[in-house]
C-alpha cells in the first residue's frame, strides 16, 4: 500500500514561506541508500505541512511485488524505466516531500523532471554512515555482494558527480534526524526565500549550491 503522511498546516511562518514560495513543486530528496532520505523526508513533510511519498513504496504497490523481487524477476533496467514513471507520477502530483531510490537520480531524464518541478537535496552520507544504516538488511538488491562496503565505495565514486548537482546540499550524519530537519527547512528558506534568509548564517553541515 502506497505511504502517503497526510498533509498538515506548516509549523510555523518560516515553513510557511518555503511551502509558498514553493507553489505546485515538491522538495525530492536524493542520494545513496542508508542515507536517511525516508526518515528525514517524514519529518520535513511534517514540517512544511506536505504529504510525504516515498518512491519505492509507490514503485512496489504499482508492480504488485517487492524491489528484491522486481530485481530478480525482470532485472535492474526494467526496474529503472518503472521508477522513472511513478518518479514522473509522483512529481506530477505535488506538491510533495518525495524520497528516491539511491539509483534514481541517475537517470538524465528523471532529473530533468526533477530540476523542473522540484527543489532537489542530497543527503550526502559516507561509506560509513551508510554500511551502518543498512548491514543488517537483506532488501538492497545492489549489496547482495560478497564485499558490500566495497559495492558501496564504487556507487558512491559513481554517483556523487551526479549527485553534486542537486539543488542543495546536507550531510548525513549521527546526529538527531531533527537537527538534519532543520538544516534542510534552513537550505529551503536561503534558497526560495532569500530576501528573509540574508542575515542568516549556514549551518555546519549545509550547503547551498548557487
Amino acid at each position: 500500500m502506497s505511504e502517503t503522511v497526510a498533509p498538515a498546516q506548516a509549523s510555523a511562518p518560516q515553513e510557511a514561506g518555503i511551502t509558498s514560495a514553493l507553489g505546485r513543486r515538491s522538495v525530492v530528496l536524493v542520494g545513496m541508500m542508508g542515507a536517511g532520505k525516508s526518515t528525514i523526508g517524514r519529518r520535513l513533510a511534517a514540517r512544511l505541512g506536505l504529504p510525504f511519498l516515498d518512491a519505492d513504496i509507490e514503485i512496489e504497490a504499482a508492480a504488485g511485488m517487492s524491489i528484491p523481487d522486481i530485481f530478480e524477476a525482470h532485472g535492474e533496467p526494467h526496474f529503472r524505466d518503472g521508477e522513472a514513471r511513478v518518479i514522473a507520477r509522483l512529481l506530477d502530483s505535488g506538491p510533495a516531500v518525495i524520497a528516491t531510490g539511491g539509483g534514481a537520480f541517475m537517470r538524465e531524464e528523471t532529473r530533468n523532471r526533477i530540476r523542473d518541478k522540484a527543489v532537489s537535496i542530497w543527503l550526502k552520507a559516507d561509506v560509513d554512515i551508510i554500511m551502518k544504516r543498512v548491514k543488517r538488511r537483506a532488501d538492497r538488491p545492489l549489496l547482495q555482494t560478497e564485499d558490500p562496503a566495497a559495492t558501496v565505495s564504487r556507487l558512491l565514486e559513481a554517483r556523487e558527480p551526479v549527485y553534486r548537482t542537486a539543488d542543495l546540499t546536507i550531510l548525513s550524519r549521527d546526529v538527531p534526524h531533527d537537527r538534519i530537519v532543520d538544516e534542510c527547512i534552513e537550505a529551503l528558506r536561503a534558497r526560495l526565500c532569500a530576501g528573509a534568509a540574508a542575515a542568516q548564517p549556514t549551518t555546519d553541515g549545509m550547503n547551498v549550491t548557487p
